[in-house]
């Protein structure tokens, strides 16, 4: 199948997004308009600690309009490797730096309206090493052993998009 950008605009530029008009042409000839959220990339990390606990955050989300439990994420820097932004986020979210990083893959959170690319590491090995937050983040750190996080997750007490994903591709390091 064979769909033709005919013309983008940009509609709107923020601080996290921008979004563009995509005229198309679809494979029957018909012409038709999206509406496309460019994202920058980003990382979601699941950090285990020396006794097999999960390290998750858990924060307010706009989107849901609600406190979510999630495992560690943000955006990358313009031009950062996806190693280095895990780093930089869990340092930030959760005061832990990881001596092990290992990367099990990546995922579109939205492809039907958003470029967001999810880069997704298992981190090992943690120790202290804060760095401050940012300003407009309230975290609080809670912990599940990893025996126990697929059956929280099953059992719908986990409803963030990416920590689910990045449990799929971490669970044969959960046994």
């Amino acid at each position: 199948m064979i769909f033709k950008i005919m013309e983008r605009e940009k509609i709107y530029s923020g601080h996290v997004f921008n979004i563009e008009r995509i005229k198309t042409k679809l494979p029957d000839d018909q012409i038709k308009n999206y509406d496309l959220v460019n994202h920058a990339p980003a990382v979601t990390i699941l950090p285990i600690d020396e006794v097999g606990n999960i390290v998750f955050v858990k924060q307010y989300r706009i989107g849901s309009l609600s406190n979510l439990l999630e495992l560690p994420a943000g955006v990358m820097e313009r031009d950062e490797k996806p190693e280095i932004c895990a780093i930089r986020e869990i340092r930030e979210e959760i005061g832990m730096s990881a001596s092990n990083l290992e990367y099990l893959g990546k995922f579109f959170l939205a492809p039907g309206y958003s470029t967001e690319l999810m880069h997704v590491f298992l981190a090992t090995g943690l120790y202290s090493s804060p760095l401050a937050s940012d300003p407009d983040e309230y975290i609080d750190v809670k912990r599940i052993h990893k025996s126990e996080v697929i059956e929280f997750a099953r059992s719908g007490n986990l409803i963030d998009g990416k920590s689910l994903s990045a449990l799929f591709l971490a669970e044969p390091h959960l046994h």
